[in-house]
C-alpha cells in the first residue's frame, strides 16, 4: 500500500494548495490512501466543518487534528457527524469525536489511522500518549485484520516523538510527527519495519514564521510587544508530508521518502 501523509495545512494558503493541487500530487505518487493533518487550516487556529468538508472533497481520506482541535467550536459538533475527522486520542475523556479509526483504501485494504498529543513543552497537560496508543494498538496487532497502521504523534519534543517511534517500532507502518511545520530529514525505517519522520512540516506558505506573516512574529521577538493578531502568511504554499509503501502481509513498510511539492520548499531542492 502507498500512504500519503501531509503535514498540518496552514490557513488560506494552505487549503488553497489543497484544493488545487492535491489530486494532482495523489496521482503523481499513486497513493492508495491519503492522511491529512488539518488544525491549522481555518486561521491558523483550528477547523471548521465546511473546511473539513474542503479538504475531504480535495482528496484527503482521512483528517488528524492536534492540540487546537476544537478552537473553532462549530467543530464540537461536527467530529461526531464525520468518522474521517480524528481528534486525539489522550485529548480529555469528556471529548467528542474519536482519535482513531479504521478506514479502507482504493481497493478495499483496511489501515487503521490513530493520533496522539504529546506531553513535553506542551501549554496543558495531556493524558500520557504512550498508554492510549497502545491500547489500540493491542486491539490492532501488525499483521492482523487491518494491513497498515498510522501514528500522528501531535507533539513539541522531538524526543517525545522520537521515543514514540521506538515505542511503535514493528507494532505500525509508520510514526510521523506533525506541530512544529518544519520538515525534519530524518525520515527512514527503524530496525523493526516502523516507517518514521519527526516533523512532516506544514502544507502553507514558508516565507513566513512556521506559517503566520512575518510582521508581527518578528516585532513580538524583537520588541517583547505584540500589536496585532497573528495572522496566516498567503503567498504559495509548499505541500510537505511523507510517503510510506508497506506490505500487506506484515503491515510494515518497505520505503519511506519525504515528499516537498511547489513553493519555496521544492524549488530549494538539489538540482532545482
Amino acid at each position: 500500500m502507498r500512504i500519503l501523509f501531509l503535514g498540518d495545512v496552514m490557513g488560506r494558503a494552505g487549503r488553497r494548495a489543497m484544493t488545487e493541487r492535491l489530486a494532482e500530487l495523489k496521482t503523481q505518487l499513486r497513493a492508495d490512501f491519503t492522511i491529512v493533518n488539518g488544525e491549522n487550516a481555518s486561521g491558523g487556529a483550528g477547523l471548521t466543518g465546511a473546511h473539513a468538508r474542503l479538504l475531504l472533497d480535495a482528496g484527503a481520506d482521512c483528517i488528524t487534528l492536534g492540540d487546537h482541535a476544537f478552537d473553532q467550536k462549530d467543530m464540537l459538533g461536527f467530529i461526531d457527524t464525520e468518522p474521517r475527522v480524528l481528534r486525539p486520542l489522550n485529548f480529555a475523556r469528556e471529548a467528542p469525536g474519536r482519535g482513531a479509526g479504521v478506514f479502507s483504501d482504493v481497493r478495499g485494504r483496511k489501515i487503521l489511522v490513530l493520533q496522539a498529543l504529546g506531553q513535553v513543552f506542551m501549554k496543558r497537560p495531556f493524558d500520557d500518549p504512550f498508554s492510549a496508543v497502545d491500547a489500540v494498538l493491542r486491539a490492532h496487532p501488525a499483521g492482523g485484520m487491518v494491513q497498515a497502521a498510522v501514528l500522528d504523534i501531535h507533539a513539541e519534543a522531538t524526543s517525545e516523538k522520537t521515543a514514540m517511534g521506538h515505542y511503535c517500532d514493528g507494532r505500525t507502518s509508520l510514526v510521523v510527527g506533525t506541530h512544529t511545520h518544519v520538515p525534519t530529514a530524518d525520515a527512514q525505517i527503524l530496525p523493526r519495519g516502523t516507517a518514521y519522520q519527526s516533523d512532516a512540516g506544514m502544507c502553507g506558505d514558508y516565507d513566513s514564521v512556521i506559517g503566520m506573516d512575518k510582521a508581527e512574529p518578528m516585532r513580538r521577538f524583537l520588541t517583547g510587544m505584540g500589536r496585532e493578531r497573528f495572522r496566516p502568511a498567503e503567498g504559495e504554499a509548499t505541500l510537505s508530508g511523507v510517503l510510506v509503501t508497506t506490505d500487506d502481509r506484515t503491515g510494515l513498510a518497505t520505503g519511506v521518502e519525504p515528499v516537498r511539492q511547489g513553493g519555496r520548499l521544492a524549488q530549494a531542492r538539489p538540482g532545482h
